[in-house]
């Protein structure tokens, strides 16, 4: 609120706050040479056009060290403010940020900082009025220190007394003063110590903002999904698919639109179609049905016909490259296309073009695939919701697909191309699978480079292939999931399939609470309920699990979004968005100071172990799909209450959080429909880099029921 009481408007805070003016920084001591430089900390940079857009290999990048004060300082803007609010604490000129901490404490962004602090409620509705400003004061020190943001306050406060002082320099007195309103006490030798490092830190974060960082360029430190005392197999296994079917040519060719990718593999290895023949049919279904399904954001049709062209003459010269070769398939728009848009569905980059193509483009252009389209992505790779606006389920076309990875299936389920590959961070390939009835593998973190695909979050981002059978995502997994050299977080750990694998030697376990929630989809229970029967009449023995307890909600503490796109906030680009909340968790993220990041991230490691532990006696486990949930957000978008309100999450969603945050592989695949047409999924689960077990069990369970064989009516 402003000195008149009145509520500040998020148009006025956002233009106190994140419009800053430059200023000046000059180094303290004699020892530091003395010099001036004009950006601040949030300052306006040229706004980075598409052809600048151009991601480089990060092995030449230089290794930046980030202080701490990056982390915590959030670069808070100053405002005009009249002289006479000086003689009041609070409307110094630090009081535009004491107005910020306001506006924090009574949005959703206090909700977030609660999870940091582990504080379980914040009653600022029944506090009593704030008679004068030192009451005020003394009020929100108490409660935001009791929140843990002490470090957060302190960097703006230290502006706001820079700016009172008419000087760009950090003293000691300053830094006592500030550190009293952000509830911190220092010694004075403490304040003198700390007072070159806080000025030298100020330099470094003005020099740091200088630098353009590309998207896809992650910091030198990689995540692993194994925990001390879990065991991988790490023998390379001879790759077997099934029996080679006995195929004919369909006297209607479009019929061949829903073939496992196998059964197109045969018919163009024997030339009974042409892959010209196979491109045309599916460019055609995809330029038909769109209208529909809205999935598709660029259409290749002349890299189609080259690459299709391509392949029939190496077929018929007898150079043939393997089963995908000649066979279509769509990218998801996060992945770079050489010469075309990269759109990431948001209409801040819905003319970007990145001049390279990703390695997953590169390894199915070597294995003789030809590229059909760039299929749509939810904007920045959340929800189905992009610029050209919703993608739809193929089976209720007043249904989003789901999403982020909403394009490539809902085309694979309609038809519209043999397989797509996906991307995922928190859901984007299981939940469009389920929503869609798709068979979608999220694989075991670091099987599949990420290279030339947008970059979210480094410890999370997986690609996949979704498809409509699972010895298809086998088949494309053999291709894609190998290390590149250029994203150095994808292991040498084999990726082995066999067909003939026996489902008898496979431990099998189930979230035996997870499937006994009550507030489920009914028609979802019955469905799972019914999967499971059917797995034990295959003669499988089914284990009863329990989700660990674990408070999952503490480890949604995440900067890794904010990171990768701070110089798009700061360029004020974000404007540009088509929903425009889509820049909230940038801006949050700078609200979580780097210590309680780097704690979170701690704690996720324990969590990690809990979760080993409650699976360390089985091979592949069942689990609901979310799908069958209330929604809280997830892969369809923000909750209610915001991204950062506390959920109130049942054994599915908890379990989802923890297997996601863990990356462990899972086959999302439909088993059964609900009265009204829609299917219904479930989760194979399998330990990380145990996708074998968890694909076989899959394949054998899909070859028994068919729920995948059912078209949806367009």
């Amino acid at each position: 609120m402003d000195r008149s009481g009145k509520i500040v408007s998020r148009r006025v805070f956002e233009r106190m706050f994140f419009s800053p003016p430059s200023f000046e920084t000059v180094s303290a001591g004699p020892a530091i040479a003395r010099k001036k430089q004009t950006q601040s900390l949030l300052a306006p940079i040229t706004p980075t056009k598409p052809e600048q857009c151009r991601r480089k290999s990060p092995r030449n990048t230089q290794n930046i060290r980030k202080e701490c004060i990056l982390e915590k300082s959030n670069g808070f803007g100053r405002s005009p403010i009249d002289d006479s609010s000086r003689t009041e604490i609070f409307f110094l000129p630090a009081s535009a940020f004491v107005l910020f901490v306001c506006f924090v404490a009574l949005s959703s962004e206090a909700l977030r900082l609660r999870r940091v602090a582990k504080a379980e409620t914040l009653h600022l509705k029944n506090a009593e009025p704030m008679n004068t400003p030192s009451e005020s004061r003394r009020r929100f020190i108490t409660s935001f220190a009791a929140l843990g943001l002490s470090s957060t306050l302190l960097p703006g406060v230290l502006w706001g007394k820079m700016e009172e002082a008419g000087t760009q320099t950090v003293t000691a007195d300053m830094l006592k003063d500030a550190a009293t309103l952000a509830g911190l006490n220092f010694s004075q030798e403490e304040r003198e110590s700390m007072v070159q490092a806080v000025n030298q830190n100020l330099s470094r974060i003005a020099a740091l903002h200088k630098l353009h960082i590309p998207n896809n360029v992650s910091p030198p430190f990689y995540f692993s999904p194994l925990v001390p005392g879990m065991k991988v197999n790490k023998a390379r296994l001879p790759f077997r698919l099934g029996k080679p079917p006995s195929v004919k040519r369909p006297k209607n060719l479009e019929d061949v639109a829903f073939w496992p990718v196998t059964h197109l593999a045969q018919l163009i290895k024997t030339r009974a179609v042409t892959s010209m023949e196979l491109t045309e049919m599916y460019l055609a279904r995809l330029k038909k049905y769109n209208e529909k399904i809205n999935c598709v954001v660029t259409m290749l049709d002349d890299v189609a016909h080259a690459q299709a062209k391509q392949a029939d003459a190496e077929i018929a010269a007898g150079k043939y490259r393997g089963p995908l070769h000649g066979v279509p398939w769509g990218a998801k728009d996060i992945i770079a296309v050489k010469g075309y848009k990269t759109t990431w569905g948001s209409g801040a980059f819905k003319d970007q073009v990145i001049d390279e193509d990703a390695s997953v483009v590169e390894m199915l252009r070597e294995a003789g695939a030809v590229l059909l389209a760039k299929l749509t992505t939810g904007e920045l790779a959340g929800g189905d919701q992009w610029f050209g606006g919703r993608t739809n389920n193929p089976w209720d076309l007043n249904q989003g697909a789901s999403g982020s990875s909403a394009g490539p299936a809902s085309a694979s389920v309609a038809g519209l191309v043999p397989f797509g590959i996906g991307t995922e961070t928190g859901g984007s390939i299981i939940s469009p699978s389920a929503r869609c009835g798709a068979t979608g593998l999220r694989p075991t973190f670091g099987r599949v480079s990420r290279y030339g695909v947008m970059a979210l979050a480094w410890t999370q981002d997986r690609l996949g292939p979704i498809c409509r059978y699972v010895e298809d995502c086998a088949l494309v997994m053999n291709t894609i999931a190998r290390p590149d050299g250029r994203d150095l977080s994808v292991s040498e750990m084999p990726f082995n399939w066999d067909a003939k694998f026996d489902i008898r030697t496979l431990r099998v376990g189930y979230l035996k609470d997870a499937f006994a929630d009550s507030d489920r989809n009914p028609d979802w229970t019955k469905n799972d309920q019914k999967t499971l029967d059917d797995l034990q009449k295959m003669g499988v023995k089914l284990i009863p699990l329990q989700v660990p307890d674990f408070p999952v909600d503490i480890l949604n503490i995440s900067v890794e979004a904010s990171v990768f796109f701070d110089e798009f906030l700061r360029s004020g680009r974000d404007k540009l968005l088509t929903a425009k909340t889509k820049a909230d968790r940038f801006r949050s993220g700078r609200m979580i100071p780097a210590v309680e990041y780097l704690q979170s991230q701690r704690v996720r490691t324990m969590m990690m172990q809990k979760l080993a532990e409650a699976t360390a006696g089985v091979d592949v486990y069942l689990a609901p799909s979310t799908n069958g949930n209330p929604r809280a957000g997830g892969a369809d978008g923000p909750p209610p209450g915001g991204v950062n309100a506390p959920q109130s999450q049942n054994l599915t969603q908890q379990h989802y959080v923890m297997a996601n945050l863990a990356c462990y592989p899972a086959v999302a695949l439909p088993n059964g429909f609900t009265p009204g047409g829609t299917p219904t999924g479930i989760l194979f689960m399998g330990r990380p880099f145990g996708e074998l077990g968890a694909m076989a069990l899959a394949k054998a369970y899909q070859d028994a029921t068919g729920y995948h064989l059912k078209r949806p009516p367009l």
